[in-house]
């Protein structure tokens, strides 16, 4: 880019930069500045009736308690339209001053409130009754909360209870518990083990495909959320149709995760504390085979290949292999069990605290997490190289009453974190292991006559030291770090029922502050080998094939940083008119504003990388209920983004849905007693994604140029141009991807209890401009790079449904369960393709995420077999033993074009879960099943790692090592079979066999797992009077468990990164005490 032209950008940049800040702040005070009038005028209105009531009070007493008569500490009691008031004390007493003429209003948690006139009364006791649906009576939505029954969008919430597993790592809790959640999680790494996630499957191949996160309505990322301790979860709430989020805009079309913590409680402090010891350890253990097995299997591969070889691995090596002669000149090692403890330990506390009174209520809380991973520290170095991390989480929520009608939130969430680990990516030692064979070197050697003073470790290695020794990759350095991110929350709640009853005005201003900090240091392993072994003398003599260091070298230091402001100001109204019009509705203005403060690669300073990325947006929503019956919602959404030039930055987002409510009908009275809830509901809308390519990518209404070679001119070509590279064209017309959804469903409480409530959703969705390269333009018009469009488009349909239980028997026993399920397919419309001969290698009408491979047939039998089959030109010549592919458009060769789409998609299609929770008395019990279907996955047969997320297992090339199931299963000449899981051995590359995608390698990635097994006891209380203990609870808990797979050789779970850090499965014991 022209220099001054780049000047003149960054110069527009900071002044718009500015301009938006200010405008906003500008904005939020004169906003709430126009609360002050209002709060005054109220206040100068009450000052005389306060004076004409405080002549006439008196004190007034009680005892609210129960219906069982048990006292209730802590209910607030105040009288209605006065600020303050009390709490009852630890026998449920309360002491006030009222009025004949005033109300008092008593609310306490779990039970209804209630309004009392005082009249003539000096004594009041109130027996309070338990409200057992208030929780479930109100859901969080976009930017407001609605009543369960009004709501006409689809929104699944789920109890934060049931998220509470013995991990530290909340996205794992996921997968089968939510109705239209597909989840799957990789790796089972401290620190990496993140689920991926979807609302409703995979519905874009575009850059970004996961859901928005908002964490107390604030945008967090995918880490943030898994850093949530579930015991400070209020509500957790995922938003899937269109009208649920279409606030959101340009961000919503993937679905929406909303998570809001805790706020204080009125009333007598009140401790909890929860500790956690858990023991980890993989699911499922790769097994490799034993050296003198390698060595025989090796020498059969290498005969395969050439007959007339001498073998490898003599018999008199193998001999003294199985006679343990020498463990360093005829090692035979098992690098998992060398490598890579059983388990670990891991730990879990967390101490929160509520109270408050009629002004001042508070929500305080702290987390510990010490998760560590399951590699083996040495005593080689003085440094560790397992994996160890220490989390802090600190949560502070605080609520003011400034006025009887101004309310004030403050919000601070903050998480630090110190981690130490291997220099090396994890899933590669562990893919390492794999790949070494067992009798080429040891981990290291003692020293010999010539290496005794070094002081450096005699690691093993080849002749050549070229090959890989995974112990010494391990050990050869370390990286640690620490990472803190405060996220602060300001807002103010007004109620303007002066100006018009059910009015609040309300404004909030969020800054989030994240900083990581990363530091590498390495050191060169010294590499040996055995030069010559006297087994006389039982003694060796050692080559040095690579130099190393002596020590650490230099730190490498990364830092990264976001700073990002939100700011949201608006109105909310909800009233209702002669029980017979329910009205609410918002509008809502925001805009946000984030910066990258960690730049310090040269690569990343760039506009886009260091210019603020910004969006605002103007919100609006009605919803009307007739007679609780029919009902409506309209809601608009005007947004814009700075990554698109001005001539599309703007979009216009629109939604509507209706309900009906038959269970409300006259003509339902017969059925009430069965079927007390039934309502129908449907919505149409369309919602934006602006995440259409990375951060180092914005601004398509702009050229990327750079420097790029030249050409030499003139006489002797002395004198040198410099040219210029095009790395990007500029595109006005690039905008976001627009999703139109549609959802039509039903919810049915059944019995009159509503001991059984069934949901079931149909959901469709048509995804387009989806930006992506563009594939079939002439080669002829000279571009130096790729032309980018929004020209791709993705169709997807659907099911989601839960069914809930929840039943009393009596007040000793009770049960809950649940079973959801969801089901979601989607398939390429538009695609930017090549103009293919044959049409069945076109991914239109194909799903996302499936691959392309040969139809594998059988094993050839023999070289008749392969003479009389079709020609295989595909880099080797086939021989007996190896995969035989099917000729799919018949023209005698099976070549590239005989490709086709095979297996499901690798992200599960079907996810679905169901558990019960039973208890008896103070026992209780309780399980979750979850499992996936409809998905595949490759088994990867290449000798290296050949994708992203999938590691090569192919034995012997290079003296790799080898799986215990290819010397159980695998074709040779004595034992021909045509279906054995491996082809026949080579001690090379074979092309034909393991170079090709194809249905010989396709997995079915279906499982049926136990997620999780809990066992509690609740203490009686009075085991431990005096002291002021209100519940003692222990329990033991249970993470996977188990599954259930046709696939055997790892978790079917991790797909094709099956040799990576494993999935773990945990034992938890655990205590839980509040006071």
């Amino acid at each position: 880019m022209n220099k001054k032209n780049l000047f003149r950008l960054n110069l527009k940049k900071t002044e718009a930069s500015n301009t938006f800040f200010k405008q906003g702040c500008v904005f939020l005070c004169l906003f709430l500045l126009s609360f002050a009038p209002h709060a005054l005028a109220t206040s100068k209105k009450e000052m005389p009736g306060k004076l004409e009531v405080q002549q006439t009070r008196r004190t007034i007493t009680g005892v609210v308690t129960d219906t069982h008569g048990d006292p209730l500490p802590g209910v607030t009691v105040q009288v209605v339209g006065r600020q303050g008031g009390v709490i009852t004390d630890a026998d449920g007493r309360y002491l006030i001053e009222a009025a004949p003429n005033e109300e008092l209003r008593l609310q306490f948690v779990g039970m209804k409130p209630q309004t009392i006139s005082v009249g003539n009364l000096t004594t009041l006791n109130v027996v309070m009754v338990e409200d057992v649906e208030l929780l479930d009576e109100v859901t969080i939505t976009a930017f407001a909360t609605q009543k369960k029954e009004s709501i006409v969008s689809s929104i699944e919430t789920i109890s934060p209870k049931q998220l509470r597993v013995p991990s530290s790592n909340l996205t794992t809790a996921l997968a089968g518990r939510l109705a239209g959640v597909i989840s799957y999680q990789r790796s089972g790494e401290p620190g990496n083990d993140n689920a991926q996630f979807f609302v409703r499957g995979v519905t874009t191949f575009g850059y970004a495909s996961s859901p928005l996160i908002l964490l107390d309505g604030f945008e967090v990322s995918s880490a943030d959320l898994a850093r949530v301790d579930p015991d400070n979860i209020e509500q957790f709430a995922v938003l899937k149709d269109a009208t649920a989020a279409a606030l959101y805009g340009s961000k919503g079309a993937n679905g929406v995760i909303m998570v809001t913590t805790k706020k204080g409680i009125a009333g007598k402090p009140k401790i909890s504390f929860r500790a956690d010891a858990r023991m980890s350890a993989p699911t499922k253990l790769l097994e490799t085979v034993d050296g003198v097995t390698y060595m025989n299997l090796y020498n059969e591969a290498q005969f395969n290949d050439n007959p007339l070889l001498e073998p490898y691995y003599s018999a008199q090596k193998i001999q003294n292999t199985i006679d343990n002669l020498n463990e360093y000149a005829y090692p035979n090692l098992n690098w998992y069990d060398i490598m890579f403890k059983p388990n670990t330990m891991n730990q879990h506390y967390n101490l929160n605290i509520t109270g408050g009174g009629t002004v001042v209520k508070y929500y305080l809380a702290v987390s510990y997490d010490k998760d560590t991973g399951i590699l083996k520290d040495n005593k080689l170095n003085n440094f560790k190289n397992n994996i160890a991390i220490d989390r802090f989480n600190i949560l502070a929520n605080v609520t003011m009453d400034l006025t009887p009608t101004t309310k004030m939130d403050i919000n601070m969430n903050s998480i630090f974190e110190n981690f130490t680990g291997p220099l090396d990516n994890t899933n590669e030692i562990f893919a390492s292991v794999v790949a070494t064979n067992p009798v080429e070197f040891p981990k290291f050697y003692l020293p010999d006559e010539k290496t005794a003073y070094v002081k450096h470790t005699l690691f093993g290695s080849d002749a050549t030291g070229g090959m890989t020794n995974p112990f010494a990759r391990m050990v050869r350095g370390y990286k640690d770090g620490s990472m803190g991110r405060i996220t602060s929350q300001f807002s103010i709640d007004q109620d303007m029922d002066p100006v018009l009853e059910g009015l609040m005005a309300r404004a909030k201003i969020s800054i989030k502050n994240d900083n990581r900090y990363e530091n590498y240091r390495a050191y060169d392993p010294y590499l040996y080998n055995i030069k010559s072994y006297d087994e006389f003398t039982d003694t060796y003599v050692l080559q040095q094939v690579h130099k190393g260091t002596d020590a650490l070298g230099n730190p490498s230091i990364t830092r990264e940083g976001e700073f990002r402001v939100y700011m949201e100001g608006g109105l909310t109204y909800a009233n209702s008119f002669n029980d017979t019009h329910d009205l609410s509705g918002l509008l809502i203005y925001t805009q946000e504003e984030s910066k990258n403060t960690g730049i310090y690669r040269p690569e990343d300073q760039t506009i886009q990388r260091t210019l603020p990325q910004r969006n605002q947006g103007l919100r609006a929503r009605l919803n009307y209920g007739f007679m609780q019956k029919y009902l409506a919602e309209v809601s608009l959404t005007y947004t814009g983004s700075e990554k698109f030039d001005r001539s599309h930055r703007w979009g216009l987002f629109p939604a509507l849905g209706v309900g009906y409510i038959l269970s409300n009908e006259p003509f339902w009275s017969p059925l009430e007693n069965i079927l007390p809830n039934f309502k129908l509901k449907y919505s149409w809308g369309r919602v934006g994604n602006d995440q259409i390519a990375g951060a180092a990518d914005r601004f398509f209404f702009l050229s990327d140029i750079s420097g790029a070679g030249g050409y030499r001119w003139g006489k002797d070509f002395n004198s040198y141009y410099g040219g210029f590279n095009i790395n990007r064209y500029a595109n006005p017309m690039i905008t976001w991807e627009i999703a139109q959804k549609q959802n039509v469903g039903f919810e049915v409480d059944i019995f009159k209890n509503r001991a059984l409530k069934v949901i079931l959703e149909y959901f469709t969705e048509n995804r387009k401009q989806i930006y992506q390269a563009r594939a079939n333009l002439p080669a002829t018009m000279g571009l130096t790079s790729n032309v980018y469009g929004n020209v791709g488009a993705v169709k997807s349909a659907g099911w989601d449904g839960s069914i809930d239980l929840n039943h009393s028997f009596n007040k000793d026993a009770w049960i809950t369960g649940r079973f959801n399920f969801t089901f979601a397919q989607n398939e390429y419309v538009e695609n930017e393709e090549p103009e293919y001969r044959w049409p069945y290698l076109s991914d239109i009408g194909w799903p996302i995420n499936t691959w392309k491979g040969y139809v594998a047939e059988r094993l050839f039998i023999d070289q008749a077999d392969v003479n009389n089959s079709p020609r295989q030109e595909l880099g080797s010549i086939p021989q007996a033993g190896d995969i035989k592919y099917k000729d799919i458009n018949g023209d005698g060769r099976v070549n590239s074009d005989d490709q086709v789409h095979i297996g499901y998609p690798t992200v599960p299609e079907i996810n679905y879960g169901f558990g019960l929770s039973g208890g008896y008395k103070n026992f209780d019990l309780s399980c979750f099943f979850q499992g996936q279907d409809r998905v595949s996955f490759f088994i990867d047969p290449n000798a290296r790692r050949s994708n992203p997320d999938r590691f090569g297992i192919a034995p012997f090339a290079g003296h790799r090592g080898a799986l215990k199931i290819i010397a159980d299963d695998h074709w040779n000449p004595n034992n021909p079979v045509s279906h054995a899981f491996w082809p026949r051995l080579s001690a090379t590359v074979n092309e034909n066999n393991s170079q090709q995608n194809s249905t010989w390698w396709l997995r079915n990635g279906r499982f049926l797992r136990l997620k999780t097994l809990e066992v509690g006891y609740t203490f009686p209380n009075k085991w431990f009077q005096p002291m002021p203990f209100s519940m003692v609870r222990v329990y033991f808990t249970g993470q996977n468990l188990f599954n259930l797979s046709d696939f055997k050789l790892w978790d079917p779970e991790m797909g094709g990164n099956g040799l990576a850090y494993p999935l773990q499965r945990v034992y938890n014991v655990g205590l839980n005490v509040t006071f």
